[in-house]
């Protein structure tokens, strides 16, 4: 089992619920996007634990742009994350890569509920392929926020995808894979920030409070 990490906290410590939220593949924990979500959650009385994985973590201590670890080892790290949290008045999720991984190890802890903001169903390009396989049996209440022109995966194709009845999907109107709209839409990025928040907060207050 991989060591717990450091994590960055929001919000009360008393909360009902605690969100684990892990970040993308080329940005920090404390990216803006990050900390608008986090900070966002922590107001509406979530604690809210960011961390890194390693390999995010040694960029920050030693500058340059490693590369994500592969799957395996990232499994291994949200397991480690989750275990020192514990599952039980646990969500987790993230931003793009954060999410994808929290979705591989959902099930099989039982957390509470699942995040994700920006899901990559597949690389730029390309089909969706395996990367969605898991979804279509996954039985942990699962919210996707996601950018309706993302080209991680877009309204338009994402419709057609075979996912569980526990997933859900609330679609930002224009936005790419970090919710940012073109001018031309008339919506701002704050706007569609706001809106995905909204949605985060409102299907984490549906899973209620504390288990006890």
């Amino acid at each position: 089992m991989a060591s717990a990490p450091p994590f960055l906290w929001d919000g009360p410590e008393g909360a009902a619920l605690t969100v684990a939220l892990a970040h993308g593949a080329g940005a920090p924990m404390d990216s803006p996007f990050m900390a608008f979500f986090a900070g966002g959650l922590a107001a509406r009385g979530l604690r809210v634990a960011r961390f890194e994985f390693p390999y995010m973590a040694e960029r920050r201590s030693r500058g340059g742009r490693r590369p994500p670890d592969r799957a395996p080892k990232l499994i291994a790290y949200w397991r480690s994350v989750i275990e020192e949290l514990g599952a039980r008045n646990l969500a987790i999720g993230g931003k793009s890569l954060g999410g994808r991984i929290a979705s591989l190890v959902a099930d099989e802890v039982g957390v509470r509920g699942l995040l994700c903001l920006g899901f990559p169903f597949h690389a730029p390009g390309r089909s969706a392929g395996p990367r969605i396989d898991h979804l279509a049996a996954l039985a942990t209440p699962t919210l996707i926020v996601q950018g309706s022109r993302d080209p991680l995966g877009a309204q338009d194709e994402v419709r057609d995808y075979a996912l569980s009845a526990a997933v859900r999907l609330r679609w930002l109107a224009d936005g790419d894979h970090g919710f940012k709209p073109r001018k031309a839409s008339g919506r701002t990025e704050r706007e569609n920030w706001e809106e995905g928040l909204a949605a985060a907060a409102g299907f984490l207050d549906g899973l209620g409070g504390a288990v006890s």
